[in-house]
């Protein structure tokens, strides 16, 4: 062979890989129509695309967008992260109008765990979304986890498998891949994977009877993709975390489970792999462990990122640290998800718009009312209330712009309802004050967790003893006269427990 014909060879395959580079990552991007980098890739093999809540204003706008996503490469696969409860991306701009996992998991009705899944599968899908981060299905074991709590269906492993189950099959025949998640299990845990690396010190016993059970039922339901969560779990590699691990993505979760979809990585971005690995040193080390699409862009949403990456991954299989098959296998999966979801569209139907009306359903469902004292004041409430929301320190993995409360839909429902709300730093002498003569209702978000909320809920209830309290988050610690758990801090939560407090359901409108 020639100079010149190597250097033609050279070329040519660098080419081939830089397109076998591209169809493996899923990127994000800012704006609202597909700027114009992403058009160009799109063009040059770039496979998948993600949105986050920065995309989204409505329906139509989305609509719109996935359609000129679709004019530059018809088969692109579009994720969100959309988990139908705190985590919302779709409605993050209102809140969600679904229950979230901890909900259908109290009202434990996998039928309509079914329906809400399906319900917000036909409108992702007419919105064009064709792949979902979702569902949610670690094992929520410890009720201090900062990250997990009310994403999960509850801490109980058949309880999370069934609705597991029911999830995946309402999401797919709504038209949408379901993307189970976060690979081998985030529930037993107290640190938050966007920070840093989470340990697992479960023996494989552990593991098999509990975290893994509900990923086992998500295959066994014909999952098309899962997720990989950034753990240490030495039990199955002492060194590495799953999403580089060999012997978790290949050993377990192909050889040992028998999944055969795509292995879509969590955000490489995240604290726990690229603090120790970089960017681009952990998506080159996934994809040689056995991922197939890697998830960037949820805070760098840009072409350089995106170059940096694919151009990681081309040189990786020229030193020969990422085998060129490998990186094969891992696009041709891809392909297979992508003609997956152009079949799954041609037989989609009209989505809900106005907000849900099964979720707000499963919603009300969901409420569970403890009265801790005999002589408390029965609801509803005698009249307009004073509200004080406490709001806890945020949760990345949740919008920090998605609105949450009992405050807003109880003063739409009673006139006269005035409100505060108080942060750690906040948090009142008095929490009492203002509600002379009037109903005090007390709103927490996973009150167990927060030793500052703790205490303020406790100089309040001294004082007001008659007291509500609503609990919108893990209700792991039940206090006050009458306790209102509704399992989610969701737009359809607010509403059901507003509904409660107020006299019961009122006009349907959202």
């Amino acid at each position: 062979m020639s100079e010149r014909q190597r250097v033609n060879h050279r070329v040519e395959r660098n080419g081939n890989l830089a397109t076998l580079a591209a169809a493996v990552l899923q990127p994000g991007f800012v704006g609202t129509v597909p700027p114009a980098w992403i058009c160009r890739w799109l063009g040059d093999g770039l496979g998948s695309v993600v949105l986050f809540s920065r995309n989204v204003v409505d329906p139509g706008q989305v609509a719109a967008l996935t359609a000129a996503l679709r004019a530059e490469r018809p088969d692109v696969i579009v994720a969100i992260d959309e988990e139908a409860g705190d985590v919302t991306r779709i409605e993050s701009g209102l809140g969600s109008s679904r229950p979230g996992n901890l909900a259908l998991g109290a009202v434990d009705d996998p039928a309509l765990t079914e329906e809400v899944a399906r319900d917000l599968g036909a409108e992702l899908a007419a919105a064009g979304v064709t792949l979902n981060y979702a569902p949610d299905v670690d094992v929520n074991s410890n009720p201090d986890n900062p990250v997990i709590g009310v994403r999960s269906f509850g801490a109980e492993p058949s309880l999370v498998a069934r609705h597991t189950t029911a999830w995946v099959r309402g999401l797919q025949s709504g038209g949408v891949a379901a993307c189970a998640k976060h690979f081998p299990g985030h529930g037993d845990t107290r640190v938050d994977s966007h920070h840093d690396l989470p340990r697992i010190d479960a023996d494989r016993d552990r593991l098999h009877a509990v975290e893994l059970a509900p990923f086992r039922a998500a295959v066994a339901a014909g999952v098309q993709a899962v997720m990989t969560g950034h753990l240490l779990v030495p039990a199955l590699d002492p060194d590495l975390p799953a999403t580089l691990s060999a012997r978790i993505l290949g050993g377990l979760l192909r050889e040992e489970m028998g999944f055969d979809g795509v292995v879509v990585t969590d955000a490489v971005e995240m604290g726990a792999v690229a603090d120790r690995y970089g960017f681009a040193g952990a998506a080159v080390r996934a994809l040689a462990a056995g991922a197939d699409a890697i998830c960037v862009g949820g805070e760098h949403a840009d072409e350089e990122t995106a170059r940096h990456l694919r151009d990681a991954i081309v040189d990786a299989v020229v030193a020969g640290e990422l085998p060129e098959e490998r990186l094969t296998e891992a696009a041709k999966r891809v392909g297979q998800l992508a003609a997956w979801t152009v079949a799954a569209r041609t037989a989609r139907s009209a989505g809900p718009t106005g907000g849900s009306a099964v979720g707000l359903v499963a919603a009300r469902r969901a409420v569970r009312v403890t009265a801790n004292d005999a002589t408390a004041a029965p609801l509803p409430l005698s009249g307009p209330a004073h509200v004080v929301e406490f709001q806890p320190p945020h949760n990345i993995a949740i919008g920090s712009a998605t609105p949450w409360g009992v405050a807003a839909p109880l003063a739409a429902l009673v006139p006269g309802t005035t409100s505060v709300r108080h942060v750690e730093q906040s948090a009142p002498a008095d929490p009492a004050a203002g509600a002379a003569g009037r109903p005090l209702v007390l709103v927490v978000r996973d009150l167990h967790r927060h030793a500052w909320m703790r205490a303020a809920v406790d100089r309040a209830l001294t004082a007001r003893p008659d007291a509500v309290v609503v609990e919108l988050g893990v209700p792991a610690l039940v206090t006050g006269a009458v306790h209102i758990a509704t399992h989610g801090a969701t737009r359809a939560a607010g509403r059901a427990a507003a509904e409660l407090l107020a006299g019961g359901p009122v006009s349907p409108g959202w």
